[in-house]
């Protein structure tokens, strides 16, 4: 696909972004250094994942306290207010799936902490010469910075799951996370009538997972496309496109803003939203909704529909491939 780079200017995050990035990494002893640095060329900075899989990179659990803060303070300046803060529940709700397990004696294979989280860094932190980035990896949360030319910042794919996605034991019982993904989304279809569901619903049972998974680069023609952004009334709109916004709002403000507003003038004529599965809450579901540029896709089927995957992608701007393409012509 080929299109103009997304206006990436933001040089205050890119600030904000090198200043605890190099603080990360002062942070570090030598040997904690070498596992948590990278080369910005290669492989490794494509590698993500969503499961409870190790990777590459140093765990909060090889980090003390001071090095623990300069980790979450680095990862933060990716995220607005409300992303960082959904993050950090995400990463609680470890210890929630932990406890559920046993009582369900459903014991899982993964071990489920809250410092199974790895944090790695790519290039130098402040080179304007070089791109440089960093990553923060671990079950339900993928964050890829990826800065190239000293102001220019790309941080997707972006990606929040999860599990529960309802706490069921006492305590904290009946607190949702990622509720708007859902609810929102649902509200939509909710509001449809006979015809337009027809449209919307593609499949009577959802997919197990969603389709992009964690591959490198997005396949524009993978998700279905369910109902026109055209076939939709006023209001029905205007519920998509706060859909859409909610996604894109997980992004710090500076970048969040650049990326609503090339979203903007591109238009929502060739949106599509589409919906598989049952609506009643509880039931296993699945929507995507799809842009020409960005494919936004959510997934509640696993678990006895109490498990989410929802993620962005752009199908140029993913780990800053347009602007580093621009880079690159530049340079040579």
């Amino acid at each position: 696909m080929t299109s103009s780079p997304i206006p990436s200017s933001a040089p205050d995050v890119v600030n904000r972004m090198t200043i605890a990035a190099n603080d990360f990494l002062n942070s570090l002893d030598d040997p904690q250094r070498q596992i948590a640095s990278f080369e910005f060329a290669g492989d490794e900075r494509y590698k993500w994942a969503y499961t409870p899989i190790a990777r590459e990179g140093l765990r909060l659990r090889d980090m003390n306290g001071a090095q623990r803060k300069a980790a979450f303070t680095m990862m933060e300046t990716g995220y607005s207010a409300r992303g960082a803060l959904t993050a950090h529940r995400i990463m609680d709700l470890e210890t929630i799936l932990g406890e559920w397990e046993k009582i369900s004696d459903n014991i899982s294979q993964w071990e489920r902490n809250t410092d199974r989280y790895w944090f790695s860094v790519f290039g130098t932190p402040g080179s304007v010469d070089e791109p440089w980035g960093f990553r923060v990896g671990g079950h339900h949360i993928g964050l890829t910075a990826n800065v190239v030319d000293g102001e220019q910042v790309a941080i997707l794919p972006l990606f929040f799951g999860a599990n529960p996605a309802v706490i069921r034991h006492a305590g904290r019982k009946d607190e949702r996370t990622l509720v708007e993904e859902q609810d929102w989304a649902r509200s939509l279809l909710m509001s449809m009538d006979g015809d337009q569901t027809k449209l919307a619903v593609v499949d009577p049972i959802a997919p197990a997972d969603i389709l992009t998974t964690n591959v490198r680069s997005a396949d524009p023609n993978i998700a279905p496309k369910g109902i026109s952004f055209k076939s939709l009334g006023d209001s029905q709109r205007g519920e998509l496109v706060a859909l859409v916004k909610h996604y894109i709002t997980r992004a710090s403000d500076d970048l969040a803003a650049n990326y609503w507003r090339e979203v903007e003038s591109s238009g929502f004529d060739g949106v599509t939203f589409a919906w598989a599965g049952p609506s009643g809450v509880g039931e296993p579901h699945y929507y995507a909704i799809r842009h020409p540029r960005f494919l936004i896709e959510y997934d509640n089927t696993q678990n006895e529909a109490n498990h989410i995957h929802s993620v962005l992608r752009d199908y140029a701007h993913d780990f800053g491939e347009d602007l580093l393409a621009a880079h690159y012509r530049a340079s040579h």
